[in-house]
């Protein structure tokens, strides 16, 4: 069956289709895809990944078609991150 595996840096993303065997799971597709020598960074034991914007583990079952996402953390310093107006709890009522 065919499937998709999409990762995204800052500066570079990639969506990569591949065909796996009919009982593949997450992991299998992600080795199987290469994107784990295109990123040596990805850690599968520290980052979440999903099918279709949905969490999943990494020993979830795939259909043909699947989109499967490896998440980077989001990392934003705080402090540079404009404050949006009713977030927080602490403006005035």
């Amino acid at each position: 069956m065919q499937i998709g595996v999409a990762y995204s840096e800052p500066s570079n993303q990639i969506w990569l289709t591949t065909e796996v065997p009919d009982d593949s799971t997450v992991q299998a597709a992600i080795e199987k895809s290469g994107i784990l020598r295109m990123f040596p960074t990805i850690d599968l034991g520290t980052q979440k990944v999903g099918v279709f914007g949905k969490l999943v583990k990494l020993d979830a079952p795939l259909r043909p078609g699947d989109r499967v996402e490896i998440y980077r953390p989001i990392t934003c310093d705080p402090q540079t991150v404009p404050r949006r107006d009713g977030v927080g709890g602490d403006e005035d009522e």
